[in-house]
């Protein structure tokens, strides 16, 4: 396709051509309408010019009869102001007045009519166009006024000159200014299209233009990178994440290989295959831990988990959850507080919620200090309702308080007990799907976890019953701090 032809193909070009099409015709519609308004209002002046000399002529033969009539008629007629004037007999001879070569039946009947003339003392052939208005007088004399409408004439070929140049200059004009915005438009697409191109082949640095003229080509630029440096995000993720599989699996896998090894080896008696067996099933376990705790992770993050958004009780999610893991904090000495005065209502999913507080819940009892004290509190604050999940245990660094959220990120606290830093990640995710935020703050002493959840301010039906993880199967919830 050769360039003009691409370029009279652009949707900027046909619309630029459809708003000259009907810019035009608006154009000679408004013209005409000038036009034939002009026209009327300049024969509505020939007809009261007309009028007015018939009135002053009637006058003047009612006060001296025909032969001050005569006398009115040539004195009027040499005035030459375009105003015609003509006196005769009933056989048709020319008493007085300023009109020659009228044809043979103008005088003939009586009213108002379109005639051609010839002026008085002119030999041109083209005749004259008049509105004239002829009357019989008593004796069968003949009095003819009229007007000339050269001028009329004139008016019209001026304005019909002038549509006709004015519909030339807009169609010229139009087409130059189509022209010039579709390139301008076809230049952008292709500069795009050139920039989507090359992301297409593999280049995802690029980024479509930004004018700054915040037209709907920035807007959609802008959108469009926003996107792109999503995707680019995404995709640094899932090779961030394959790669921490690939190293936190290689380890289990090749302890469970050497245990299998070993049990085949050396196992002698029921005991020592039982031995082994448990300790093989507690490593697939601990990897079966991982991948669900990263299929949650994925679930939250791709936004599927909204279609199951429900109305949901977060105090009641809090408490329900604190209560599963009371027997578990009694057991390592750890005073578990639970403060949920009201209810909250939201909307939410009850599942991952539920996880999310129950992955703070256990990572403040695995890594809060022995005869700690964790404190549940849930709380409205405007829009807002914030869970948070205190300990009294080390904390983590100000430092490390942005890494801790992220996927397989073990501290060096934590690298000594069982784990796979997913815990955090997960409630992080969790709180993105619902426009929420993860915070960690300093408790002084120990970690302040704050889940920020934004609030359903509609009446809701009450929550449903608590459907909550169990605490103590969930490999993925283990802290990363």
């Amino acid at each position: 396709m050769t360039a003009l032809g691409k370029l009279l193909r652009t949707t900027a070009f046909r619309l630029a051509l459809a708003y000259l099409v009907v810019f035009a015709t608006l154009s000679v519609v408004v013209l005409a309408y000038v036009s034939w308004h002009a026209n009327a209002l300049i024969a509505a002046q020939l007809n009261a010019t007309v009028n007015a000399e018939i009135t002053g002529l009637a006058e003047q033969y009612r006060q001296g009869g025909i032969r001050k009539l005569v006398a009115t008629v040539e004195e009027r007629s040499n005035r030459g102001a375009g105003t015609l004037y003509l006196l005769t007999t009933f056989a048709g001879d020319v008493l007085a007045g300023n009109v020659v070569g009228l044809p043979d039946a103008a005088l003939a009947e009586q009213g108002e009519r379109e005639l051609p003339y010839q002026r008085a003392g002119e030999t041109a052939v083209a005749p004259y166009p008049a509105v004239v208005r002829v009357f019989v007088l008593p004796g069968g004399y003949r009095l003819l006024v009229g007007r000339d409408t050269e001028e009329r004439e004139r008016l019209s070929g001026v304005i019909a000159n002038a549509v006709q140049w004015s519909l030339a200059l807009v169609i010229v004009l139009g087409l130059a200014g189509g022209v010039f915005v579709a390139r301008r438009v076809l230049n952008r697409i292709d500069a795009m299209t050139d920039t989507v191109r090359g992301i297409m082949a593999g280049d995802l640095s690029g980024r479509l233009a930004v004018t700054g003229s915040d037209d709907e080509f920035d807007r959609l630029a802008q959108a469009t990178n926003a996107m792109l440096d999503r995707i680019n995000e995404l995709m640094a993720g899932l090779k961030e994440v394959s790669d921490n599989i690939a190293h936190d699996l290689k380890t289990p896998l090749n302890r469970l290989r050497n245990r299998a090894e070993a049990a085949l080896r050396d196992a002698r008696s029921e005991d020592d295959w039982a031995g082994a067996m448990e300790r093989v099933i507690a490593d697939t376990d601990a990897m079966l831990g991982i991948f669900n705790a990263l299929l949650l992770i994925a679930r939250a993050e791709s936004g599927g988990a909204r279609d199951q958004l429900a109305a949901v009780d977060l105090a009641d999610i809090a408490g329900s959850v604190a209560e599963l893991y009371e027997p578990l904090a009694e057991e390592r000495g750890v005073a578990l507080l639970v403060e949920t005065p009201e209810p909250i209502q939201a909307l939410g999913n009850r599942e991952l919620i539920g996880q999310a507080v129950a992955n703070l819940i256990e990572n403040a009892l695995n890594y809060g200090g022995s005869n700690g004290e964790v404190r549940v509190t849930a709380h409205g604050d405007g829009d807002l309702a914030r869970i948070v999940v205190a300990d009294r245990g080390p904390g983590i660094p100000d430092a490390d308080k942005a890494r801790a959220v992220e996927r397989f990120v073990r501290l060096d606290t934590s690298r000594s007990r069982p784990g796979s830093g997913l815990g955090l990640a997960l409630v992080s995710a969790v709180a993105r799907l619902h426009g929420g935020a993860l915070t960690l703050a300093d408790n002084e002493p120990g970690l302040r976890a704050v889940l920020t959840l934004p609030i359903q301010t509609q009446a809701l039906p009450p929550p449903a019953p608590p459907v909550l993880p169990a605490p103590a199967a969930n490999a993925g919830a283990q802290a990363a701090e």
